[in-house]
């Protein structure tokens, strides 16, 4: 069997194996309910990224292939992990590349300020991301060498200070700091319950912080439930504290961290950002060696499990009551207006969103940007508007994403429900020792005599079985 969390086969002392002791047996489990099915082999063809490094025949990945699909007789259970091979996290530190990428044309961007946007035209925006016109929009995705654009937090030039979507002068601050790495995620509206990363390694702990953005709703659940307190962490997550939050639409709000860390975190070189309902169950430098450093990649996002196109992942949100029907429709008719075909092979496909690995570089800021302006303008569903805006840039730089498999970005995060859900939820079940019947009495009856049988009383066979019922609970918590 092929371990999910591991890298390659068991037989190469190379490859890193991340299995904690305690989380073993439940990791081989999660594999065996998901493992592929013969109808996903269209989905899992892997396309290298445009710069990818040939590795070395001494690379521990070297002789790393993609297993095929095993036969068609398991039970699918749907979308589900497959095999990556990482480098251990030694060998993923020491390829951190020392310098910066090099950005594509662009090379110094700017971002509009403007403390009192007007709209002056009927498509979308807010006060937060500005106004910005056809004609703004149209020329943001004319990459120059120096440009300008909307980015959100027009009204003040420092994020975060009276911008909307505002922290605490001291969480501004710590904030601003130099790092190589930072892991983010956020929590609006108490959608989603925490969730620890796992098979983080000391070097990470050590030096990449993991922050968790929440607003007032989310950290007085949390302040109640005593989980939060002066400290200002969660485990692994320092928490920050939004106030002032810009949309009334938690799911909106969240879009903000999402793709604009890069303004939040201005001395920042890498994020990894994950959407709340997710774990990391990998370290961080090893995601970063696979999808960025060992790609020659700037930027990094999984393709989406099932649906590769516009038009389809439009209906597929209409039909789950995702957003306002019209306003997709909307959305989907400006872009056929401006060129917007089906899907073909040689188009790239959609991606899931929940998942962005980034290297903040001129070029994937002005992705993010315009990505969150389109956000801004139309709807919040930002499957929708991904694939616009990169095709856009891409036919005027060379510049590519390393667009990864959603089998292997399961393969690095667990998705769990949201709140709402897990509230619904009945408590587990505690295992109960089921005891083997009594055997039957072998004495030898007396013939012609009657065996008279004491019957016990309900009264106390019902208050036996409360008792009983008492401990199980206590045992499920």
């Amino acid at each position: 069997m092929v371990l999910p969390y591991g890298n390659g086969a068991p037989s190469n002392p190379g490859a890193s194996w991340i299995f904690g002791k305690k989380d073993k047996q439940k990791d081989e489990n999660y594999l065996v309910a998901n493992i592929l099915n013969e109808d996903d082999e269209n989905r899992f063809r892997i396309v290298g990224s445009k710069g990818a490094s040939v590795l070395p025949s001494n690379h521990p990945c070297a002789k790393f292939t993609f297993p095929p699909p095993p036969p068609p007789n398991l039970r699918r259970i749907g979308p589900r992990p497959c095999p990556v091979c990482y480098l251990p996290v030694d060998q993923a530190i020491a390829s951190m590349p020392s310098s910066p990428s090099a950005s594509p044309v662009l090379q110094n961007l700017t971002y509009v300020h403007d403390e009192n946007p007007i709209k002056t035209e009927p498509h979308g925006g807010s006060d937060f991301g500005g106004y910005p016109s056809i004609k703004q929009r149209s020329d943001s995705f004319d990459v120059k060498e120096s440009m300008t654009v909307h980015c959100g937090f027009v009204k003040r030039s420092k994020p975060g200070l009276q911008t909307g979507f505002d922290f605490d002068e001291s969480d501004v601050a710590e904030l601003q700091q130099f790092h190589d790495i930072i892991v983010a995620s956020a929590i609006f509206g108490n959608y989603d319950v925490i969730q620890q990363p796992r098979n983080i390694s000391e070097e990470a702990k050590k030096n990449i912080p993991f922050y968790m953005f929440i607003d007032e709703e989310t950290e007085a659940y949390i302040k109640k439930k005593s989980i939060l307190d002066s400290s200002k962490r969660v485990g692994l997550w320092r928490i920050v504290v939004v106030r002032n939050v810009p949309y009334s639409d938690a799911r909106r709000n969240g879009k903000v961290p999402k793709l604009l860390l890069h303004r939040i975190f201005p001395n920042v070189r890498y994020s990894i950002w994950i959407d709340g309902k997710l774990q990391l169950v990998v370290d961080p430098y090893q995601i970063l060696e696979k999808f960025l450093w060992r790609q020659n990649a700037n930027f990094a996002i999984s393709r989406h499990y099932r649906r590769f196109d516009v038009f389809v992942e439009a209906e597929a949100n209409k039909a789950a009551g995702k957003y306002d029907n019209s306003s997709i429709d909307e959305q989907v008719d400006f872009y056929k207006q401006e060129g917007l075909t089906p899907y073909s092979e040689a188009k790239f496909p959609i991606t899931s969103g929940c998942v962005l690995i980034k290297e903040h570089i001129p070029i994937t800021n002005l992705f993010t940007c315009l990505w969150f302006n389109e956000v801004d303008r139309f709807t919040s569903r930002d499957q929708l508007s991904f694939a616009m805006v990169r095709d856009k840039i891409m036919a005027k730089v060379d510049w590519n994403i390393n667009m990864f498999l959603d089998c292997e970005r399961r393969n690095f995060v667990v998705q769990t429900y949201h709140r709402d859900l897990l509230e619904q939820m009945p408590p587990p079940v505690a295992n109960m020792i089921r005891r083997p019947p009594a055997l039957p009495s072998m004495r030898r009856r007396t013939p012609g005599k009657r065996i008279t049988r004491r019957r016990s009383s309900s009264r106390r066979h019902r208050k036996a079985a409360t008792g009983n019922r008492d401990q199980f609970l206590l045992s499920t918590f």
